[in-house]
């Protein structure tokens, strides 16, 4: 898929995928708002005005580059706790305030990415990234911590063909997954084949590697953004490096964090 097409893509199904978090909070109360959410110390609040603050960080990147490196300098130098910070400030708001917020500062950023030209290039908590994988990121957010709002909520979702962006920035993001812990990367290429909501195979690495991973493609998605424990999904790896790496993979910029316990509770 060319880049364009690519991003036109992916920020028609970050609309979707934001429509249905806002779907899930836009009925509830104060209390629903102050509801705990499997994060420690986040409650449904934290969730959103997370997103908020990232969104807005994002649409700094893409209209003022260099206000936004200047202040991600800052945020590094305080990388334990700026994301924190961020989320208990939007947290302390009315609920309405922090809903409209968010709503005002999405639709800005998808109008910033829909109309830069093709081949801009936004400076990230990383290595710049284009279109396509701004809102890539953006979306995986978006259904990561629309997780944590369902779990909060005692709500199934019903998972659809936008997890492929989450998976592949799963894939993509294995290296890191190591070095960000101070691990040396395998060597070689990972299989990943993946069943799809709809049965069908989304597969990625080259097919003669001789380490794979394989499972449902919902059961990576949660591994990956670490919503769940490995113990609790059915993702299997073949290999020892495969194995090494399910054990940390993560999808997100920044430190790892504790993750999440087993359902049964802590590990022996």
């Amino acid at each position: 898929m060319s880049e364009p097409n690519a991003a036109r893509t992916v920020l028609s199904d970050l609309r979707v995928e934001t429509a249905r978090l806002d779907a899930l909070v836009d009925p509830l109360g104060d209390e629903g708002w102050r509801l705990p959410t499997p994060a420690p110390r986040w409650s449904v609040a934290h969730q959103i005005a997370h997103l908020e603050w990232t969104d807005r960080q994002a649409l700094l990147s893409a209209v003022d580059p260099d206000a936004f490196t200047a202040g991600a300098e800052q945020a590094l130098g305080a990388i334990d706790s700026y994301v924190d910070d961020g989320a208990d400030a939007g947290a302390a708001l009315p609920p309405a305030e922090l809903l409209a917020r968010w709503r005002t500062g999405r639709d800005r950023l998808w109008q910033a990415l829909a109309a830069a030209p093709q081949g801009t290039r936004f400076p990230w908590y990383g290595p710049p990234m284009g279109v396509a994988a701004m809102a890539t990121g953006r979306l995986m957010e978006t259904w990561a911590h629309g997780q944590d709002v369902a779990d909060a909520l005692g709500v199934t979702r019903e998972p659809s063909a936008r997890l492929r962006h989450v998976a592949r920035i799963g894939v993509r993001a294995r290296d890191f997954a190591f070095l960000v812990r101070g691990l040396t990367p395998p060597p070689e290429e990972f299989r990943v084949e993946l069943t799809a909501p709809d049965g069908e195979l989304w597969a990625y690495g080259p097919p003669e590697a001789e380490e794979r991973v394989t499972g449902p493609a919902l059961d990576f998605c949660l591994l990956a953004t670490r919503r769940r424990h490995r113990a609790d999904l059915a993702v299997v790896a073949h290999g020892p490096g495969a194995d090494r790496w399910l054990d940390i993979a993560q999808a997100f910029a920044g430190p790892p964090g504790p993750g999440r316990e087993p359902a049964g509770g802590a590990e022996a």
